[in-house]
């Protein structure tokens, strides 16, 4: 069992910087793939970016390349993610998400058994 809780979030103007945490408790978190989703309201969750448990593979949803980074910290049990130049756009509820065997879907939120409760972010234009 992976229980996931993000931080982070808030308000910021465009073109801001925001850094999402999420801590996960368990041992063996650091096999597990995870992946940041966002949902704006009255739009559906959609896939931001992800990374293997060694931290060797990055994705990212095309939108966000070039203004996110995403990094994890086995030893404090911690995935972050880093987003710069911020956008109206970008203003949803942010969740990371985790999966022991992460398959070639790891883009869509049904492959991921755990979640945390969400952060908000905000950008104001």
């Amino acid at each position: 069992q992976v229980q996931l809780v993000e931080s982070g979030g808030g308000l910021v103007q465009a073109g801001g910087s925001l850094r999402l945490s999420c801590a996960a408790s368990g041992r063996t978190f650091r096999s597990y793939f995870v992946a940041w989703f966002r949902q704006g309201s009255g739009k559906d969750r959609e896939f931001v970016a992800a990374i293997s448990g060694s931290s060797s593979n990055t994705y990212y949803t095309d939108s966000m390349k070039g203004r996110a980074t995403i990094s994890r910290d086995n030893a404090r049990n911690t995935v972050d993610l880093q987003m710069n130049s911020l956008k109206p756009e970008d203003t949803a509820v942010y969740y990371c998400a985790a999966a022991a065997f992460p398959t070639s879907l790891y883009r869509l939120g049904n492959q991921y058994p755990y979640w945390g409760q969400g952060t908000q972010v905000t950008v104001s234009s």
